[in-house]
């Protein structure tokens, strides 16, 4: 039945976060993209999607509003694998879907145009450096593989000309433009870049950097580190807003990709089942897309290692077989290489993973996932010191990643290695806290503690491990974590024996 855009957007959200509630703030944030709306436009929007499902405001048995707090959908949510009727209705590579403005184009990944900065104040000397950071973004982000890079030759011809949004998406096709200002007065160099999406015209992602002129080529190094790591990020929370405003029958295999994301993200088991739905159907509109294979293997990945599901032996050759399907077909794709790394992890390899990882590493610098499962790798082997070095590089190129809670989990664990208790607690507790973090990370959390003589903090994190998952074990905590460290292991079995881990 026709429903209009916002309508289905918001529908979809509550929806696909039905195990909460939503409020206000959030849903504006998510549907409206943070712009200033009335609380009249939200009841309408609502109202719509009430009437589209036969419900009212008095019966709410579909949308319940939670007066001064927000909105939950309380009707019965099951996920389920799309139809192959309807894969085959959307499954032509060349079949062309309306995206937010109306106009059609074809599914293919995103694109950028970078173009060379624009210079403010005097040069002297260090004019060429606002051409030299879009060079070198263009060249870093050339290594992401999931992004459609302009080359320089044709965006750096509009150098001298101001151009809007919608004449830069009509010349070059780009999606995404990334510009900035380099300010230069006395000895003080400042950056500002901004990323903006040129078919909505909105602005994405603006960061600015500063410091002194003599520390020139730290800060050109850090803008360039910090906008690919930044836009590994904000571009698909962008992707996917799109797509949430477009019906399931439009959606192309890019489409697709970016809303298993948001789902993959969250870990839990009812998100990872919808991101694994959304992969496999991007597989099957785009047999080559190896990122798309990449994320299926992640989703089995995570099934294997939190023990989602009865079969974790398939899980264990799902995560394997769909990594190496991606290598095949991108073998220069470093989320392809991370995940064929981890693979290896499942099947009692680490050793053979830690080579795919480093590949990850060397197709891009600025990935932090392969620094954070390269320190996480290092932790198992035993090895403190060195995954102290990848895991504050991990970190520092991504703070706000979906992994930070492992992150910085991982940070604690490696300060364990050392031999420093205190850092190693307040490691543990900050990755426990963190957005994601799943009872295994909680029961780090509390042994570490526990190892730490703070009862207290580890009687806390202990009840929300089993609170997460009832199930706990030793068994299954060194089956995640198989620590070389013999030391480690011992201490970590009196703690969660200590505090009431049953043996299986």
């Amino acid at each position: 039945m026709p429903l209009e855009r916002r309508a289905f957007a918001a529908l979809s959200y509550l929806v696909e976060n039905s195990d909460r509630l939503i409020s206000k703030d959030e849903l504006v944030e998510k549907i409206w993209d943070g712009r200033i709306v009335t609380d009249a436009a939200i009841s309408t929007v609502i109202k719509t999607v009430r009437k589209a499902l036969g419900d009212d405001g008095s019966n709410q048995k579909y949308i319940r509003t939670v007066h001064g707090r927000g909105f939950r959908f309380v009707g019965k949510v099951e996920y389920r694998t799309l139809k192959a009727a309807t894969v085959e209705a959307v499954s032509s590579p060349v079949e062309n879907v309306a995206d937010e403005t109306g106009q059609n184009h074809a599914a293919e990944r995103p694109s950028i145009a970078v173009l060379p900065f624009k210079l403010i104040g005097s040069s002297d000397g260090y004019g060429a450096i606002a051409d030299a950071v879009p060079s070198e973004l263009i060249s870093t982000l050339s290594r992401l593989r999931w992004l459609k890079v302009i080359a320089r030759g044709t965006t750096f011809r509009f150098r001298e000309i101001e151009l809007d949004l919608e004449t830069i998406r009509n010349s070059i096709g780009a999606a995404y433009l990334l510009s900035g200002d380099v300010e230069l007065f006395g000895s003080s160099l400042a950056i500002t870049v901004e990323l903006s999406d040129t078919r909505t015209e909105h602005v994405v992602l603006s960061e600015r950097l500063s410091g002194k002129i003599d520390d020139v080529h730290q800060i050109r190094d850090d803008v360039v580190r910090l906008v690919t790591s930044a836009l590994e990020l904000h571009i698909p929370q962008n992707e996917a807003a799109l797509a949430r405003l477009r019906t399931p029958e439009s959606l192309d295999a890019w489409s697709c990709f970016h809303l298993g994301l948001q789902h993959m993200y969250r870990f839990n088991s009812a998100d990872n089942v919808a991101a694994g739905t959304y992969f496999r159907r991007a597989v099957e509109l785009d047999p080559h897309f190896a990122r798309a294979y990449a994320a299926r293997s992640f989703t089995s990945f995570q099934a294997a290692f939190l023990r989602y599901g009865s079969d974790r032996t398939a899980n264990i050759e799902d995560a394997r077989r769909f990594a190496e399907k991606s290598v095949e077909l991108d073998p220069m794709d470093p989320f392809g290489n991370f995940n064929y790394g981890r693979a290896h992890w499942l099947r009692g390899d680490p050793a053979a993973g830690q080579a795919w990882l480093e590949r990850s590493m060397s197709l891009s610098p600025s990935f932090a996932q392969g620094f954070y499962a390269h320190g996480w790798a290092d932790v198992m082997g035993g090895q403190g010191a060195p995954a102290l070095a990848n895991l504050n590089t991990a970190v520092s190129l991504s703070p706000l990643d979906p992994f930070l809670y492992a992150m910085q989990s991982a940070t604690g664990l490696a300060y364990l290695h050392i031999e420093d208790l205190e850092k190693a607690a307040y490691w543990a507790d900050q990755g426990a806290r963190k957005p994601g973090a799943h009872y295994l990370i909680a029961a780090i959390a509390a042994s570490i503690h526990d190892m730490a003589g703070n009862d207290d903090a580890a009687a806390y994190w202990s009840n929300q491990a089993f609170a997460r998952r009832p199930d706990a074990s030793i068994d299954k905590f060194f089956a995640a974590f198989p620590f070389v460290s013999e030391p480690v292991r011992t201490s970590f079995r009196k703690s969660l024996t200590k505090l009431a881990f049953p043996e299986k």
